[in-house]
């Protein structure tokens, strides 16, 4: 399968507006935003858990990043509660669930192949003024890629020249950006060279983005 599997285009969907699709277990359901493989793939997704619901046991081969977006993921090391921020590198394992259900945004085989580094955190923590109504705070970054969560106030511009691609999910709030709005679950990809000019909506807006990766970008097992 491959969905939005072209790296050098602008890519732009609003999440929350489409319908939610069965995976093969039980009571997890998801919305794909980018994907290239089968079950193993190099994949962008929104997951939603239902109360109770669970995967089974699996190692992450390729590596697993997510933001719980709301709700309380679980696993065997632990509650992970709105707002946090995990990475399993390759070669970690755990069996996710979720007690009283939970949304999860999550990306899957998209690691430096040699990244060992397993952490969670608060994606709030160490929030800094970074100017003109910005707070930002880097959660990640390694010569494979930056990641960054950023707070900004209504009319705040959000600006990012970096190389090797950019992408960004509207945690909360709204954002416009090249003549569309993305409010709640907005995704936008955009390819190497091509930088990223967004302001926040009235009310102002919470993101997540990563910066750096698109040219790293291969399909599972290559």
């Amino acid at each position: 399968m491959e969905l939005n599997s072209d790296f050098s285009a602008r890519v732009v969907v609003q999440s929350d507006r489409m319908p939610w699709q069965a995976s093969p277990m039980a009571g997890v359901d998801r919305r794909m935003l980018d994907r290239i493989g089968g079950e193993v793939a190099r994949a962008t997704s929104i997951v939603r858990y239902a109360p109770g619901s669970h995967f089974s046991a699996h190692t992450h081969t390729g590596g697993e990043e997510f933001i719980v977006l709301d709700g309380v993921f679980q696993d065997e090391h632990g509650d992970y509660p709105t707002g946090t921020y995990v990475r399993n590198p390759p070669t970690s394992a755990h069996t996710p669930g979720s007690a009283e259900g939970c949304t999860i945004f999550v990306k899957l085989w998209q690691f430096d192949p040699d990244d060992r580094t397993q952490f969670r955190r608060d994606m709030a923590e160490g929030l800094a003024p970074a100017g003109d109504g910005l707070a930002r705070t880097v959660l990640h970054r390694d010569a494979f890629e930056e990641v960054t969560f950023t707070v900004a106030e209504a009319g705040a511009t959000i600006l990012s020249d970096a190389p090797g691609g950019i992408e960004v999910l509207v945690i909360d709030g709204a954002i416009a950006e090249g003549g569309e709005t993305l409010s709640r679950g907005g995704w936008l990809r955009l390819p190497d060279g091509m930088p990223l000019r967004a302001q926040a909506r009235a009310g102002g807006t919470r993101i997540w983005m990563k910066t750096g990766h698109l040219i790293h970008a291969r399909a599972p097992c290559d």
